[in-house]
This record gives C-alpha cells, structure tokens and sequence, in this order.
C-alpha cells in the first residue's frame, strides 16, 4: 500500500496546475494523467484565448508546456488510470489499473468531461480540421466563413449565437421540428439574420478534400417525404452536450443530474471532506481551459489549508 498525501486524477489544464500549485507547496502530489493525457484541450489545435500566448500555442505543446512545469516542482507524474476508489473513510483507498494499491490522504479530482459527438466516422476524419465541439474555442478561426451547429438545446442556440458574431452564416442543424431550449434563447436564434435553422433534420456525414468543405444532410429521415442534401460548410460544431467522467466516483459525492460533480460555494470542496473536484469534471457551464486551469489552483491550495488543520 503506498501512502499519498496528495493524489491527482487527471491531467488537463485542471490537473497539471493543481499539481504545479501542488508541487510549491511541498504536498508531494502524485498525477495519473487518465486515458486522455493533457485532457480534452487536446482535441483542438491552436489555443488563442489561452492567456499569455499573444500568437496563440498548439494545444498539445500548451499541455506539455504545463506538465513539464509541474515536474520541476516535484510532481509525481504517472501514466495510467485509477479504477477503483473508495472514499468512504479517510485516507482513500484506491487502485490503479495495473493493481497498486494507493492510500491518500486527500484527492483531487480533476478527470474532466468528454464531448458527446454523433458517431459518425467522419467526425473522427476531420477531428482538428473543422470539427469541433468548443465554438469558444475554436469560433474564432471561422470569421467571415459558415458553419454549422448540431443540437437544438440551450447549449446549441449559444453556440449558435456566439458564432454569428464571428461567420457569415449559421446553420442550425435540429432533429426534432422545435428548439428545446428556452424562450428567450428561441427567440434570439430565430430572430438573428444570419442564423438559419434546419428542422427535421440529422447529418449523416461529412465531405471535404484537406478539411470540412459541407455536410450530407436528410431532413425527414425514415419517413415518406425523406429528402436527402447537401449544405457548403467549413466548420461543424457539436453542441449536444458533455458527459463528465465521473462513474468512478457515483454513489460516493453528490452530482448533479447530469453527472457532474456538486462543490461548495465558491470552492472546489466536495460532499467529502479531503476530496476535491476542479476543471470540467465540475463545471457544466464554462467549460474552458484558463477556468480548470483556475480552479486547479484553488483545489491544491484548499488541500495545503485542509491539510494543514488536520
């Protein structure tokens, strides 16, 4: 059984800046960096809103950059998962996939929430290349060009809003024949001139030589009146929501409905004392990596309080 004063799960902006804050504060932290190292920020390509990068810096160097960072302070930084965790006592009991077994004395939970996507294999085709599931992210490459955004909620319609400050055109692209989201979120995309919202309708895939140039469409799908077309597009936008990567932990800290982990206010504290949760693990709203790069902070330095009152 190795002893653990601080474990990190997760290795996004989240995770490497709680190890860093982590590391300085001499909590001799230990971070498995998950499935996904560098966490979900990878999926892109060039961060531009990323502060202190004026010319913006590739997603994965941005990472490596952080996680370089954290080993100079003295972060124990580790390939692999853990897969089972019992936090019902303290110290936590939990295991990694090859079988070690860890005692810590407080964790961070910074495993982030994953994008959820259509299933289309195109999708992973054009990964990086006019597929995205960020318009905050990545919107800002789309000035003056058209796109398309997936999904008819309020996540959908804000994206869509959003990215009609920067493209020429927005489509909406929505199975059902109505917008699921609010009112007034309704009412903004309906009324925006350079919105237009495809009811009925689902994508069936995607074409483009060096990049996203359209998507197949059909509108009425399985029914007598199906019609299948194409639009011209050159960024694909999936707004129909995210899963937080928290089944590990169900049953042991109060979610949200959706899955994401509850925190105090204004802190990264869970229902458990000694364990914390920062980044998109925690945060349905944001969802941007200077936000679980922020909270990472705050969770490693709530761990040096939390630990220094014991």
């Amino acid at each position: 059984m190795e002893k653990v004063k601080t474990l990190i799960i997760g290795s996004g902006p989240a995770g490497y800046t709680a190890a860093i804050y982590a590391g300085r504060a001499n909590l001799q932290p230990v971070l498995y960096s998950g499935l996904q190292p560098g966490g979900q920020l990878t999926t892109t390509t060039i961060v531009e809103n990323f502060p202190g990068f004026h010319e913006g810096i590739d997603a994965n160097q941005l990472m490596t950059e952080m996680r370089q960072q954290a080993e100079v302070y003295g972060a124990d930084l580790r390939d692999g998962s853990i897969v089972k965790a019992n936090l019902s006592c303290r110290p936590f009991h939990l295991e990694d996939e090859r079988g070690n077994q860890i005692e810590a004395e407080t964790v961070i939970i910074a495993t982030g929430a994953s994008a959820k996507y259509l299933g289309l294999p195109d999708e992973e085709k054009y990964r990086g290349q006019g597929v995205s599931a960020c318009a905050t992210c990545d919107g800002f490459f789309y000035r003056k060009r058209v796109v398309a955004v997936v999904g008819g909620g309020d996540t959908a319609c804000e994206e869509a809003m959003y990215l009609s400050g920067l493209a020429k055109k927005v489509y909406m692209i929505v199975r059902k024949p109505y917008l699921r989201a609010a009112e007034i979120m309704r009412k903004r995309v309906t009324e925006k001139d350079n919105i237009e919202i495809l009811y009925n309708t689902n994508t069936v895939g995607l074409f483009g030589e060096n990049g996203v140039e359209g998507a197949h469409l059909v509108r009425f799908k399985g029914e007598e009146n199906e019609e299948n077309f194409d639009v011209a597009i050159d960024g694909f936008f999936l707004a129909i929501g995210h899963t937080p990567n928290t089944d590990l932990f169900k049953g042991q800290l109060d979610m949200d409905e959706h899955g994401f982990i509850i925190t105090q206010p204004k802190s990264t504290a869970t229902s458990i004392e000694g364990v914390f949760a920062a980044g998109d693990v925690a945060d349905p709203t944001y969802r941007q990596g200077v936000v679980a790069a922020g909270t990472g902070a705050m969770a490693a330095i709530e761990v040096d309080r939390f630990l220094q009152k014991q």
